[in-house]
C-alpha cells in the first residue's frame, strides 16, 4: 500500500549526529526527499552523484562512456565511504550504490538506511524523456523493468522502506522523520 513504511525487527538507535541515507531506484524521489530532511533537521545534504561529478571534474555520463559501470561503481564506492565518515547528513545516493560489495554493511553500520520504492509505471513516467541517465540509454521503458527486476532484492536490507508511488516528497520526508525520532 502507498505510503506505508516496513521496518526491519531490529531498530535503529536515534541519535541526533545519526545520518540518514536514501537509497532505491532511481526516480523514486531520493535527491527531492533528502532536500526536504536535510532542510527540516538542519543537516548537511550530500547527494552522491553531484559529489561524485565534482570530485572527477566530469558527469555521470562521461564516467560511464569513458570507464564502463565498473569504474563508475568504484568511484562511487570510494565516495560514498568518505561521504559516510561524517555526522548529521542526508545522504541521497545512486540506485546502484547498493551493488558494491561492503556498501550496504557501512551504510547499515553508519546511519539509518531508508530504501524509498516506486511503481514501475511511476518510475518510467517519472524518467521518460530524460537523457542524463546512463542506464537508460535506448527503450527506457525496457531498461526501466530490467533494472528493477536485476534490483529487486538489492534495497531489503535498508532499515525501512517507504513506497513513494502515490506521495508528495513533504509527505514522504514526514514518514521518515517520524521514524527517525522514534
Amino acid at each position: 500500500m502507498a505510503g506505508d513504511m516496513d521496518e526491519h525487527q531490529e531498530t535503529v538507535s536515534s541519535s541526533a549526529n545519526r545520518s540518514i541515507i536514501l537509497v532505491g531506484m532511481m526516480a523514486t524521489g531520493k535527491s527531492t526527499v533528502g532536500a526536504l530532511l536535510a532542510e527540516e533537521l538542519g543537516y548537511e545534504l550530500v547527494d552522491l552523484d553531484h559529489v561524485i561529478v565534482e570530485s572527477e571534474g566530469r558527469s555521470i555520463a562521461e564516467i560511464f562512456a569513458e570507464g564502463g559501470e565498473a569504474q563508475f561503481r568504484k568511484i562511487e564506492s570510494s565516495v560514498l565511504r568518505k561521504m559516510l565518515e561524517g555526522e548529521r547528513r542526508v545522504i541521497s545516493t545512486g540506485g546502484g550504490a547498493v551493488l558494491a560489495p561492503g556498501n550496504a554493511e557501512i551504510m547499515l553500520e553508519k546511519g539509518l538506511v531508508v530504501a524509498l520504492t516506486a511503481a514501475e509505471e511511476e518510475i518510467i513516467a517519472r524518467v521518460s524523456g530524460d537523457q542524463a541517465r546512463p542506464l537508460l540509454a535506448g527503450n527506457a521503458q525496457e531498461r526501466v523493468r530490467t533494472i528493477m527486476e536485476q534490483r529487486r532484492n538489492a534495497y531489503r536490507f535498508a532499515h525501512c522502506t517507504v513506497d513513494t508511488t502515490k506521495l508528495s516528497a513533504a509527505e514522504v520526508s514526514q514518514h521518515i522523520l517520524m521514524h527517525y525520532r522514534g
